[in-house]
């Protein structure tokens, strides 16, 4: 084992300090191996809970491992060192790949801490962090980074405030002060609806398809990754015991998301609805509650971010080479891009499910606990209950997406030119991915080595999981079956449909309006506190200077404006004098 030296987050914040100082290569290849070592080093260090400190006079630890953070960990080491790589290779700055080494160290802060208030503080400056990798890359992604840091400052205030009347009802942030998770009848709502805001609630979530495809095709893969997979955390956090109600906005997500994602025509905007319908399998693992759930919760976050990371850097490599996002304008590109065809094809399969894929594995083992171990609810049919149903369906979905993105992409007509495949280093950190999300497909035991708990034993989870039994493989392939199917029938309508309205073309035009409101507002209310104040100076001046003049002014008429100035400070004198005394009686 190793000595807990320093929390992981220290090294690659080191590296996400210095790299616009060293150079572009020399920076890059700084954060590859500062990203790259946290993998051996939270594996191997000791359980437990490491660096007891001081944070704001309160007791929080900054390095807790167990076999939670531990995955978490080990995953976002790992893709961190190969979404760097992809951002070299893919001709990002120094400075943008600085932003995304601080969101990633950041996120490893908040994975890693050991009680509430640790988890809240990285928590903010994971949003802090992102929101300028967004920024970074200017244009439209100012205004929808504007829009993503706003919602996320929501939703960390929802969270704070979860945290606070946490400390009230048990006396400590520490997680272990209250192994159930949040205590009482408020903190609970408080920290559903602000982590709600991280893994895309439905409701919650228009800000992933709106902020995802904006910046450079880097920053994408950044961003797929860390925020939700965090949520995820932060809500097995909140809820370890499990809560129905998040269980079944789990599996809401799973069909909203894979639904959304269908009528998509940009890339990066249908995947980032398919991390709201992912994210949804992880959601419900944790609202289960049970063992076999916790696991597939943690197996999906694990498998999720391999062949999500491979879809944005498909994605954007075919961005980065044709200069073209939307699926109608391109085609054919199997021809000149098969290695970029291959891995989307890898990539593809795992998030749809499909026997062999690392997807297959994780989905089952939720599915699996959704049918064991939850009740039945409202819509069961046969033995199948509602929750299962409602993962089911986000399975058709996502083979209908995926159907469609690589025909337009890469099977419909020929693109009109040549266009080169992916480079060298992209192809590196592509197959690599790519290679994983079979081996973890193939080699189930492997996955199942790095969760925290044991599928596989009844001694462990209420039923012992399986993966390649020929019921899963019959459902798995029935699921790609009518996904195929279902796709030929709704190719048609699909072609002539429009964009289809989400709940921020609500919300957008009313914050607008209520911002624009607000703002008059406070400028008119100043402009007249302003206009009296200046009126009062004046005839104070006057009264001052001219004593005469002032007395025969307030006696005519032509003293309106005067008296009107006199009259508004009086006011102002008034108000502020109730509210400094309702503040002492108070």
């Amino acid at each position: 084992m190793v000595e807990p030296l320093v929390p992981p987050f220290l090294p690659v914040a080191l590296a996400a300090i210095l790299l616009p100082f060293v150079g572009r290569r020399v920076g890059h290849a700084l954060g590859v191996v500062a990203t790259a070592v946290v993998v051996p080093y939270v594996w191997l260090v000791d359980a437990g809970q490491h660096g007891d400190v001081l944070l704001f006079g309160f007791d929080v630890v900054l390095f807790n491992v167990d076999p939670f953070s531990t995955l978490m960990g080990v995953i976002f080491g790992f893709i961190g060192a190969i979404a760097v790589l992809y951002s070299y290779y893919t001709e990002a700055s120094a400075l943008q790949t600085a932003f995304a080494l601080s969101y990633v160290a950041t996120s490893l802060g908040a994975v890693f801490g050991g009680d509430w208030l640790t988890l809240v503080f990285f928590w903010e400056l994971m949003a802090v962090t992102s929101t300028l990798l967004v920024w970074h890359y200017r244009g439209r992604a100012v205004r929808a980074g504007y829009r993503y840091a706003l919602l996320h400052g929501v939703g960390g205030t929802l969270l704070l405030g979860a945290v606070v009347w946490q400390y009230v009802e048990v006396g400590s942030f520490l997680f272990t002060a209250s192994p159930s998770g949040m205590a009482g009848a408020v903190a609970p709502v408080l920290a559903a609806l602000g982590i709600g805001v991280n893994v895309g609630f439905v409701g919650l979530h228009a800000w992933l398809p709106d902020t995802y495809p904006r910046p450079h095709v880097a920053a994408s893969v950044f961003l797929c990754v860390y925020t939700t997979k965090t949520g995820v955390y932060g809500m097995y956090r909140a809820f370890p015991e499990g809560e129905l109600a998040i269980a079944y906005m789990g599996g809401i997500m799973a069909v909203f998301g894979a639904t959304y994602a269908l009528f998509q025509n940009d890339m990066r905007r249908l995947l980032s609805y398919h991390i709201q319908s992912q994210v949804g399998y992880m959601v419900a693992g944790v609202g289960i509650g049970s063992t076999l759930a916790q696991a597939g919760a943690m197996a999906h976050v694990f498998n999720h971010i391999l062949y999500k990371a491979l879809l944005f850097m498909t994605a954007g490599v075919i961005i980065y080479r044709t200069k073209q996002s939307d699926l109608k304008k391109l085609g054919g590109l199997a021809r000149e891009m098969p290695i970029t065809a291959a891995t989307f094809s890898v990539a593809a399969l795992s998030i749809a499910g499909f026997p062999l894929f690392n997807g297959f594995v994780s989905k089952g083992i939720v599915v699996s606990a959704s049918h064991y171990d939850f009740p039945k609810g409202p819509l069961a049919v046969g033995g199948f209950t509602t929750l299962e149903i409602l993962l089911l369906a986000g399975g058709v979905g996502t083979f209908l997406s995926f159907i469609k993105f690589g025909y337009y992409a890469f099977l419909n007509g020929e693109y009109d030119g040549t266009v080169p495949d992916a480079n060298r280093g992209q192809t590196v950190a592509m197959v690599s991915v790519a290679a994983l999300c079979v081996g973890f497909g193939v080699f189930d035991t492997a996955l199942f080595a790095l969760l925290p708990f044991d599928v596989t034993s009844e001694a462990v989870v209420s039923h012992a999981y399986v993966t390649y039994t020929v019921d899963h493989v019959v459902e798995g392939l029935a699921l790609a079956t009518i996904g195929l199917l279902g796709f030929v029938v709704i190719k048609k309508p699909l072609e002539g449909l429009g964009r289809v309205p989400d709940v921020d073309d609500l919300y957008n035009p009313l914050a607008l309006s209520g911002t624009r409101y607000l703002v008059v507002g406070v400028t008119e209310l100043y402009a007249a506190v302003d206009r009296g104040a200046v009126a009062v100076a004046d005839g104070t001046a006057a009264a001052v200077d001219r004593p005469d003049e002032f007395l025969g002014a307030v006696a005519s008429r032509e003293s309106v404006d005067l008296r009107t100035g006199i009259g508004v400070s009086v006011v102002l004198v008034v108000a502020v004098l109730v509210v400094v005394l309702a503040t002492l009686l108070l």
